[in-house]
């Protein structure tokens, strides 16, 4: 009964102390921006409502992050709007509400690319050779048609002088679909 007695004791203690300093609380509150606006207005609209007339999917791609670069590592954030990414694929889930989709990936022209469906917002690639490159990056549905006009080609250079600016074109190239 001791050790319970002395167990609360030091949490009372311990939320006192909290309470008390809050000096730290209002300085970290400073630090941190407050969002403004609704949750629909931030997020976008709930999944459980249909939405009628959906906008247009957007992709948003940024150039890729210099931190690595010299060292053939790429990290390209992108995010999208108007669309879901989520690993859902197939006609069916082209009748869903929020559409999906997901990012079909292709480096320097290869014949070959690959589906991302993470929404993790970042592509990661490493081992990339000294040199220039370029990826192409599509928005597509989940039945891996993309979507018009939501390609985007990022240019870059691998070592060397790898920081200077790196190149976010929208383009009309087409990845082959998987049908």
């Amino acid at each position: 009964m001791n050790e319970i007695v002395k167990l609360v004791a030091v949490v009372v203690a311990g939320i006192a102390f909290t309470a008390c300093d809050n000096s730290t609380a209002q300085n970290n509150s400073k630090a941190t921006p407050q969002l403004t606006g609704s949750a629909k207005e931030i997020r976008g609209a709930t999944p459980y409502i249909e939405l009628r007339d959906e906008p247009p999917p957007k992709l948003i791609v940024d150039p890729p992050l210099p931190d690595l670069l010299d060292q053939g590592v790429v990290w390209i954030q992108w995010r999208v709007e108007n669309v879901h990414i989520a690993p859902v694929f197939g006609k069916g889930a082209l009748q869903t509400s929020p559409r999906l989709g997901h990012l079909h990936v292709q480096v320097d022209d290869l014949p070959w690319w690959w589906a991302d469906p993470s929404d993790i917002n970042t592509i990661d690639l490493a081992g990339l050779p000294p040199g220039p490159h370029k990826i192409l990056i599509t928005l597509v549905d989940a039945n891996h048609e993309p979507f018009p006009g939501q390609s985007k080609l990022v240019t870059f250079t691998v070592g060397g002088n790898s920081k200077t600016p790196s190149a976010v074109q929208s383009t009309d190239k087409k990845v082959a679909s998987c049908g």
